[in-house]
């Protein structure tokens, strides 16, 4: 879906909700094949079962990656992806849980360089199907104001 929003009309509060999305084993071994991290903690099932956490832990990156992707349904062709801060994994995922991404716009700020620009900051909150939090940071983008000054 494209929605046309310049920096003026972003709203500091305003939230959406993702669909839900099953890490899945083929999940694992496709991003341990991505990145090349294959350490025990997400492949060796054997070994976790004589761990405390008792089972294989999903990779921060590849809970990141998927839960921001389960965002990605609006296009605004007035913004565009600054980076992300304050990123943080909070709890384990596991095959089979299902992850959900809340988004809140938490701030906006003039860019410090460009007039034609703001900056949004939206708060992300990757939560598994117990509604705890898994994974969060901040997004930031770059959005083009409507009548730049």
């Amino acid at each position: 879906m494209i929605i046309e929003q310049y920096f003026e009309e972003y709203e500091v509060g305003s939230s959406r909700t993702s669909f839900g999305r099953t890490i899945t084993e083929t999940d694992f071994v496709v991003h341990a094949g991505h990145t090349g991290d294959f350490f025990p903690h997400h492949m060796d099932a054997e070994w976790c079962s004589t761990q405390e956490i008792g089972q294989r832990i999903a990779h921060g990156t590849m809970i990141f990656a998927i839960g921001i992707g389960l965002t990605a349904t609006v296009i605004n062709p007035h913004a565009m992806s600054y980076g992300y801060d304050r990123l943080r994994f909070i709890r384990p995922v596991h095959i089979g849980d299902t992850i959900t991404t809340i988004t809140r716009i938490a701030d906006k700020r003039d860019h410090p360089k460009r007039i034609s620009h703001g900056v949004v900051t939206e708060a992300v909150d990757i939560r598994n199907q117990r509604g705890e939090t898994v994974l969060a940071c901040e997004h930031l983008y770059l959005v083009a104001r409507r009548d730049p000054a």
